[in-house]
């Protein structure tokens, strides 16, 4: 259940030094960010920094304070509704989540729709413009996006064929992961991330103690976008929301890069905690593929918004 949180705004100031011009009026904002990943987490990582860029370079005049580890009190599949409440002024959303109320949100939860970080980029200069007006009908604007590295098949057993996955319960985070795993054979079960282990990554989670085998899969992406309440943007000056939109696109290029080496990072401490790789063999990918190919156009058919960006990207990468 959501529960009311408060955020801060405070009256306007005129701004004495710093990045800001003197001749502006600045209002000074105290936001609190909510995120339900844990301080370890490169995605929280990521929202400090940002946080820190904007504290120096606003002079103190917008100070966020990231509130990590649910510490609010909101669950991720929440954090699009309180925002957009007002109920917290900065969230760090993941999409897949949100498709309750956002359909769209599940399309990089289409299998295999992206098959690398570079695609995953050509694929957001499609369903980007969407992203932002989804987020405008949700009273918010989206600051920075930045996806989720490489998919893995965490295991109890070990698999070379599609058939031994059959039946094998897998916790998933959202409604494409059902969809995909199912259509594999799994028992695929929806429980979002933070509630019975506090993260998202196999680290965080220590995925080591009660797992054995990775199995590199990379079948679906997903995003983290931090996004601001309206009400509390439009209180800062025009100064200050180009500066901290600026810093916001400035920044998203280097989260991205940690994107890729928290991945091979992660990847390194699992196998030091004990667990083994398994490459996944042509075969098993191939059938992989196959049986979850339907899958885009059952999306394409029931999200009709994502059919034009989504065949203007296949048509991009040639596929």
């Amino acid at each position: 259940m959501i529960t009311r949180r408060t955020f801060t705004t405070g009256a306007a100031t005129m701004l004495a030094a710093g990045h800001i011009s003197t001749r502006a009026m600045a209002a000074t904002a105290s936001w609190d960010m909510s995120t339900v990943w844990p301080d370890g987490n490169f995605h929280t990582h990521n929202a400090m920094a940002f946080a820190e860029e904007v504290k120096k370079q606003t002079s103190g005049t917008v100070n966020i304070t990231v509130k990590a580890g649910g510490q609010l009190g909101f669950k991720g599949p929440e954090h699009l509704r309180a925002v957009r409440d007002g109920l917290v002024p900065l969230a760090d959303v993941l999409n897949i989540q949100q498709v309750g109320d956002e359909p769209f949100m599940g399309v990089e939860s289409i299998p295999f729709l992206a098959g690398s970080m570079d695609e995953l980029k050509v694929l957001h200069k499609y369903v980007r413009p969407e992203y932002e007006r989804i987020a405008a009908r949700n009273n918010q604007k989206i600051l920075y996006v930045v996806p989720w590295p490489t998919q893995y098949l965490h295991l109890k057993v070990k698999v070379s064929t599609v058939e031994g996955l059959k039946n094998i319960k897998i916790r998933v985070p959202d409604k494409g992961g059902i969809d995909t795993m199912n259509a594999l054979g799994m028992a695929a079960i929806m429980i979002p991330w933070g509630e019975t282990i506090p993260a998202v990554s196999g680290v965080d989670g220590k995925f080591w103690e009660f797992m054995k085998y990775i199995h590199p899969t990379n079948h679906v992406w997903s995003s983290q976008m931090l996004t601001v309440n309206l009400e509390a943007w439009k209180v800062l000056s025009a100064d200050q929301q180009k500066l901290v939109a600026d810093i916001a696109a400035k920044m998203e290029p280097d989260f991205w890069a940690n994107s890729l080496k928290a991945d091979v990072d992660s990847l390194n401490r699992l196998k030091e905690g004990g667990m083994e790789v398994v490459p996944v063999p042509d075969p098993m990918m191939t059938e992989i593929r196959a049986r979850t190919a339907p899958l885009l156009d059952a999306f394409l058919k029931r999200v009709p918004a994502a059919d034009q960006p989504v065949r203007a990207y296949l048509a991009e990468i040639k596929r």
